[in-house]
């Protein structure tokens, strides 16, 4: 009779920049479970309200797009995670209707048979709060704003370092004060501070994290 797995799903919540996408990613590939970066969704749900010639201020639209979404939209990375494509997703992330559409979405995947792995905004507190680990990953503005200019500026985008740590003041601010599904440390969360880390540093403290979490759950 084959042996099922105990589910494991792993939360990783935090601002624009913090490292919690390689984080994640990676420790997906750790414990062989599939990903999903939700930050996607959002950016593009955004750059399909623009592609269709609407505006971002446009709730009822940007619902409308969000409802059509599907796993083809998040193929074109590239563009997906520019500059101008985070902008959009988080002017349209705090809208109920487009937070609503995409709610299903990434509730199914997170409770596939094995587990999964999530990164974004209000995974731990919205999307998974049954979670067995949740993280927090987060770094001072201005070195997340140094980690986005140079990310940006390799891939030919340019941008001065002023105008990125005020996006990412900006963006903060908005995900942070949204009505709905704010950015928030859950509870339960604990907090990973990757300022002064390196990403293999900061990866072995999150599987640490991780490893902690599953002995707590008996998994």
């Amino acid at each position: 009779m084959p042996v099922t797995r105990t589910p494991l799903i792993i939360a990783v919540d935090g601002p624009a920049a913090s490292g919690k996408g390689t984080i994640a990613a990676r420790l997906a590939r750790e414990y062989g479970l599939p990903y999903l970066d939700t930050g996607l969704l959002y950016r593009a749900v955004g750059l399909g309200l623009l592609d269709q010639g609407g505006a971002l201020d446009d709730e009822a639209a940007a619902a409308a797009v969000a409802r059509a979404l599907d796993a083809s939209h998040l193929t074109d990375t590239d563009r997906l995670t520019g500059r101008g494509a985070g902008e959009a997703a988080s002017r349209v992330a705090g809208y109920p209707g487009v937070r609503a559409a995409l709610l299903d979405f990434q509730k199914a995947f997170a409770q596939q048979p094995g587990g999964a792995v999530l990164d974004g905004r209000d995974i731990g507190t919205v999307i998974a709060p049954e979670a067995q680990a949740k993280l927090f990953v987060t770094a001072t503005p201005q070195v997340r704003a140094t980690r986005r200019w140079k990310q940006l500026t390799a891939r030919g985008e340019v941008i001065p370092y002023e105008d990125m740590l005020a996006d990412i003041i900006r963006r903060d601010e908005r995900d942070a004060g949204r009505g709905a599904a704010p950015m928030v440390q859950a509870e339960d969360a604990v907090l990973l501070d990757t300022t002064d880390m390196d990403i293999e540093t900061a990866f072995d403290a999150a599987r640490r994290i991780v490893e902690a979490a599953r002995s707590r759950s008996g998994l």
